[in-house]
């Protein structure tokens, strides 16, 4: 993604948008984890770490518009679908308040329930 302006030219990586999407979701109540992207290889599920802020979120940009996809690992017995459109409202929220860039699609992908140890 890059803008131009007449002072020059300002460039925002995939990886720093990963970042601000991961941190939304880091906030949203009911999320536990993040899943690797795309699959949840041999059920390892890597717990929200600051240090790992951009795995679980992939980040697209199609025509001046960004597209994201977030796995994630949620608290057995919450409502799924109101955890995911918190999710959804968070990170576009963040992204486009934070990079002024409209966001076409944030897509929840629930990939495993966990249940607290309390």
């Amino acid at each position: 993604m890059a803008t131009e302006t007449h002072l020059g030219k300002i460039e925002i990586s995939p990886l720093a948008v990963a970042s601000l999407a991961s941190d939304a979701v880091l906030g949203c109540y009911g999320v536990v984890g993040m899943a690797p992207a795309g699959s949840l290889r041999d059920g390892l599920v890597e717990i929200l770490q600051r240090e790992a802020t951009h795995r679980g979120v992939e980040v697209r940009v199609r025509e001046h518009s960004i597209v994201v996809d977030l796995y994630v690992v949620i608290e057995y017995g919450i409502r799924i679908s109101e955890v995911a459109q918190n999710i959804m409202e968070a990170v576009t929220f963040r992204l486009e308040h934070v990079l002024g860039m409209p966001i076409a699609e944030v897509n929840v992908h629930v990939q495993d329930l966990r249940v607290s140890n309390a």
